[in-house]
């Protein structure tokens, strides 16, 4: 197979549209996709995904801690790049955090996390956008010309398959899987952070150890992650459960 961008691109749409297949839950949809993303635009080091509801905004996806705590940090001081791309549906960089002085509130916990640069890119269906992709970087100007171009057409992709879902899915159920998925992200990290040492294998590996595991025995992939927690530990784990609305602290 031919190791070039537009391979990459479309081995990952690829495996968008079985994982849309396979399991049509949107918590499994949506931590697959921060996860390709990150193979997809080589320079990112971590990718988190937010969605808008009730006027508030959350983390329901996130490829590691670094993603999550940037993401985080804009919920509570109210301001930051993807935060920026949510509400003005436009994909926002960020070269240089060092001398970017848009959101102070973000910009010098942020820079403590190591996040130099960014790339928020939002997921707009029917004109309204319901999300934002946010890619992370540890060095400056990390996203070159064709780095954004693939950024742009894996969200496209992204936003299209995440367009079916929402059409299928009753808003009722799909409020609350939203709300599970970002109870899961924790739980499902934890269980990826096990098994990576048990296997000594890649995150994506272990990633899909675990959806094996899931799919072999008809449970969800939280329920299946939990199991693994409380087999190490003895003990169930505790995700974070909540939504933070503009305004509100961390």
């Amino acid at each position: 197979m031919s190791d070039t961008p537009a391979a990459h691109l479309a081995s990952a749409y690829g495996q968008l549209l079985t994982l849309l297949a396979d399991s049509p839950h949107v918590d499994v949809f949506l931590d697959q996709v921060v996860r390709v993303a990150v193979e997809v635009v080589a320079p990112a080091a971590a990718c988190g995904l937010t969605v808008s509801r009730d006027g508030g905004a959350g983390t329901v996806s996130a490829s590691g801690d670094l993603a999550a705590q940037a993401d985080e940090i804009q919920y509570g001081a109210d301001e930051g790049p993807c935060l920026h791309a949510l509400r003005s549906g436009t994909v926002v960089e960020v070269v240089d955090l060092r001398e970017d002085e848009r959101w102070r509130g973000y910009r010098e916990h942020a820079l403590r996390l190591g996040i130099l640069s960014s790339l928020s890119l939002p997921m707009t269906i029917d004109g309204e956008t319901v999300g934002a992709l946010n890619l992370y970087a540890t060095d400056r100007a990390a996203f070159d010309e064709p780095a954004r171009r693939h950024a742009v057409a894996f969200t496209d992709q992204a936003t299209a398959a995440l367009a079916v879902i929402l059409r299928q899915a009753d808003q009722a159920l799909l409020h609350q899987q939203l709300t599970d998925a970002m109870a899961s992200r924790s739980v499902i990290d934890q269980a990826l952070g096990v098994l990576m040492g048990q296997q000594r294998c890649t995150a994506a590996e272990a990633f899909g150890l675990l959806r094996q595991a899931s799919q072999h025995r008809n449970r969800k992939l939280r329920d299946v992650a939990t199991e693994i927690i409380k087999q190490v530990s003895g003990a169930s784990p505790q995700p974070a459960t909540r939504f933070v609305t503009p305004g509100q602290g961390a």
